[in-house]
């Protein structure tokens, strides 16, 4: 394992900036490299790869706390597991797309509402009286 690369190096290579990289050393996500006296640290390409695999875990929902369990199995023998923590985001997921749908569909209804008082001054907006609301 070739320890060449700078963190700067990391980061470009990785697509992020050096910040990412420290805030992931403090994460634990991250071995950070011994310092050699009078010298930089040197990372392998390992930390480009790592770096990589936990902006794309991010990119897919997962949190970095999930990320560093998904770290922890990253073995390749470990898929029951890893498809266990896909299974449970993707239920997350499809729990926040229903939401959504259901925020979609009152925004709309309420939009609709405008669209039919629009205009008429003695009728106050249905969106505001909508907000305004109480709910017991």
């Amino acid at each position: 394992m070739n320890s060449s690369l700078t963190i700067g190096q990391v980061a470009r290579r990785a697509d992020v900036n050096i910040q990412t990289i420290r805030f992931y050393h403090r994460r634990g996500l991250l071995e950070q490299p011994k310092k050699p006296p009078n010298g930089f640290r040197r990372y392998s390409e390992d930390a480009v790869a790592r770096v990589r695999f936990i902006k794309r875990a991010q990119q897919l929902g997962f949190t970095l706390q999930e990320v560093g369990r998904l770290l922890m199995l990253e073995d390749g023998r470990s898929c029951e597991k890893t498809r266990s923590l896909a299974t449970e985001k993707l239920a997350l997921v499809e729990a926040r797309l229903a939401d959504l749908n259901r925020l979609r569909r009152v925004l709309k209804e309420l939009i609709g509402k405008c669209d039919v008082t629009k205009g008429n001054r003695a009728v106050a907006c249905p969106i505001i009286t909508t907000l305004a609301a109480r709910e017991d």
